[in-house]
């Protein structure tokens, strides 16, 4: 397992970053809500843009919002129906736990579950060794994948759970664009959904209720994690859907649950509030004003503020979307040549045979 995980990881590729304006508040700041946190963000997860930035680049630490690495990397790297032998080291682990005995046997995905639900330290000390043979060398992989694999560069672990360590940090924007790329995974967005959990385990039988309050409260909140020592403050990451997008909430080191829950809820507010966005699908043709023709090779999303003039024009073969203040978005497009099967996707392709066919039908049929 940890020679596969390390092979795994080391091969990753960076992520190639959207092309989006540098300016990626794009509201009024005197609309914006007034939060407590030390630092905040609110991101959109289908365009990435950051709709309300306080502090987001100040490295700060994140608490137990670390277990949202430790679970998306067990999810996507670990087999969730191996069983893991619970060492000494982790049933010692202090704070939060799910109560795990010396040399007891539980699948993966039961930690995992244990980890994002409950916040056992236990679970990812237990998740740490099983994948990668002790919590340093995880932590090596939980910043090779964040880094290589997420494209976060001002983040550093050196634990699972995030017990206060000096070197342990992150961000508020790298937080966001961690959960991005998480929530994007089916499995783990189910876990960190989840309300409540009948847990079994040889130490302990109880029904576990998500430690997330508003995933419990808001039917529209979809996750994540929360957090606490005393070194960080209180930590939050939170996903909402709407009906076009979903939002990122990051607050970190706010000076009570309730600031941390209260300005959560202000951003969401905010959001729904002042922004929508618009997803032009892959595959959309777009004509210059010289009679070029394009396709877009890439599902592109773009969020704006609600009273916002969106426009969108075709300048030197690129899609370019801009309101009435900036350009929001510039994404490349491909022209289409004379011979256009050949230049159109596949998917394209097929979707011009299918008419095609079904235009011979009706013909066949003398319908047309």
């Amino acid at each position: 397992m940890r020679t596969k995980l390390r092979t795994v990881c080391c091969a990753m590729m960076v992520i190639v970053i959207l092309a989006v304006s540098s300016n990626s508040v794009v509201a009024n700041t005197e609309d914006a809500p007034n939060v407590h946190s030390e630092a905040a963000v609110l991101m959109s997860a289908k365009s990435g843009e950051i709709l309300f930035d306080k502090e987001a680049n100040q490295q700060m630490y994140p608490a137990s919002i670390t277990k949202i690495v430790t679970g998306i990397l067990a999810i996507e790297y670990g087999d969730l129906n191996d069983m893991v032998t619970i060492s000494e080291n982790a049933v010692d682990v202090i704070g939060t736990s799910v109560y795990l005995l010396e040399e007891e046997e539980m699948k993966l995905e039961q930690l995992v579950q244990g980890l994002l639900i409950n916040s056992g330290n236990d679970a990812g000390t237990a998740i740490a060794e099983h994948m990668a043979g002790s919590e340093e060398e995880f932590a090596e992989l939980m910043n090779t994948f964040v880094e290589e694999q997420v494209g976060v560069s001002d983040t550093h672990f050196t634990n699972p759970h995030g017990l206060y360590d000096d070197d342990h940090y992150t961000t508020a924007a790298d937080m966001a664009k961690i959960t991005k790329y998480a929530m994007k995974n089916s499995t783990f967005r189910e876990i960190v959904a989840i309300e409540e959990l009948e847990w079994v385990g040889e130490g302990w039988e109880t029904t576990l209720y998500n430690h997330h309050q508003l995933v419990r409260d808001h039917e529209n909140v979809t996750g994540v994690k929360n957090g606490f020592v005393s070194q960080s403050g209180f930590t939050l990451v939170t996903t909402y859907e709407t009906d076009n997008d979903e939002y990122i909430v990051v607050t970190l080191n706010a000076p009570t649950t309730n600031d941390s829950y209260n300005d959560t809820k202000r951003l969401l507010d905010y959001g729904v509030d002042t922004f929508d966005t618009k997803t032009v699908e892959k595959g959309k043709q777009f004509e210059d004003v010289y009679g070029n023709e394009y396709i877009l090779e890439h599902t592109t999303s773009v969020t704006y503020e609600k009273d916002a003039d969106l426009q969108f024009d075709i300048r030197n073969g690129s899609l370019v979307i801009e309101d009435d203040k900036q350009i929001i978005r510039s994404e490349p497009l491909k022209q289409i040549e004379e011979d256009e099967e050949e230049a159109l996707p596949v998917e394209v392709q097929e979707e011009e045979e299918e008419q095609t066919f079904i235009d011979r039908i009706l013909q066949f049929l003398n319908l047309k």
